[in-house]
């Protein structure tokens, strides 16, 4: 029988500790046993409640919460999820990630209403994830530093002409790990989905280009997908491909199609990029809570492509990778210190 998992809820607002409370009880498998008004009042009661997943707000006074986690994950490593309003913290949300958090849940408003429980069932499927992540998969204190380059073996010539990668829970982290490791003369242009609210994309895309030999940039309507370019999905649209007449291919933006559970999604720009390439892809599914990627995934099967999954000994959240392993669709399962090497590889 599944173990009752124990959440701390970290707020200074009373409303929102009550609401969110209130929220995860309706899960039978989650007790919130505790409540915390500040990072410093919740370093105490991490050491009394003994949690299994915590719930962090970011601007709190005498101890926010960058510094909360910061600590915390000196002391002990625990799965955190970050509440917060992008507008406002978005910055500071990046911050706790590279510092330990899992994930982050974005807050509809700050004010104290009822428009919070608008984000019930996210919190609650986030929550529970975050609970069953081994402590030896969160991620380290801070980001840990790549190797300078990959190993340049001679590779499989013309083999691919554009990789394309899928991410989810533990993305901001796994990204910033193997993105730097690519180098500057890689040959072919990368694109990304990664899951992430509304408002945090570009800033996420700046702080990735500041290491990154390659040029990684948030994508916009229209610009061209050259090798040495690595394009980030926007938060809130689909990323697709279009070949101009003149025969080059640039990025187009969309909401639609509008029945997929996440905007942007992975099966989209799977789909896309197997349309446009053909068998000249390379898709790459890792770390992430559910199954977005495993029809995109086949759409690259079935055009002759390949793909790579993240192998389950390293991804924060075994979801995504399983779905493509168990669907028959992966080429190769491959540890996250390897996959910018395997990347190259292929090239």
């Amino acid at each position: 029988m599944r173990r009752v998992k124990r959440v701390l809820v970290i707020d200074d607002s009373a409303y929102v500790r009550k609401v969110v409370t209130q929220m995860l009880s309706r899960s039978p498998f989650l007790e919130v046993v505790g409540t915390a008004r500040n990072g410093k009042d919740a370093l105490e009661k991490v050491e009394q409640l003994n949690p299994d997943v915590i719930t962090c707000d970011l601007i709190m006074p005498e101890m926010d919460g960058v510094e909360f986690v910061r600590e915390q994950m000196k002391r002990r490593h625990l799965p955190i999820i970050i509440m917060s309003i992008a507008s406002e913290t978005a910055e500071m949300a990046l911050n706790a990630l590279e510092v330990g958090a899992i994930d982050f849940v974005q807050k509809p408003t700050a004010l104290a209403t009822d428009k919070i429980l608008e984000i019930a069932d996210e919190l609650i499927s986030k929550v529970k994830a975050a609970a069953d992540i081994p402590t030896s998969r969160l991620p380290a204190v801070e980001v840990v530093k790549p190797p300078p380059v990959v190993q340049k073996i001679t590779p499989q010539k013309g083999a691919v002409d554009i990789v394309v990668i899928g991410i989810s829970t533990g993305g901001p982290q796994a990204l910033r790990y193997v993105i730097p490791q690519l180098p500057a003369d890689l040959g072919v242009p990368v694109a990304i989905v990664m899951h992430m609210p509304v408002g945090y994309t570009e800033m996420y895309a700046n702080k990735v280009n500041e290491t990154a030999k390659l040029d990684f940039i948030e994508a916009a309507e229209g610009d061209e997908v050259i090798p040495g370019r690595v394009l980030l999905a926007p938060a809130g649209r689909h990323l697709t491909f279009k070949r101009t007449n003149e025969g080059t291919v640039v990025a187009h933006l969309d909401a639609r199609p509008f029945e997929t559970l996440h905007r942007p999604s992975v099966d989209v720009l799977f789909q896309s990029a197997a349309e446009t390439y053909g068998a000249r892809v390379l898709g790459v599914v890792m770390t992430g809570m559910g199954s977005d990627g495993r029809e995109g995934s086949s759409w690259i099967k079935a055009k002759g492509g390949l793909i790579y999954t993240e192998s389950e000994e390293t991804c924060i959240v075994y979801g995504m990778p399983r779905a493509v392993m168990e669907a028959g669709l992966s080429d190769r399962s491959i540890a996250l210190d390897q996959m910018a090497q395997a990347i190259w590889e292929v090239l």
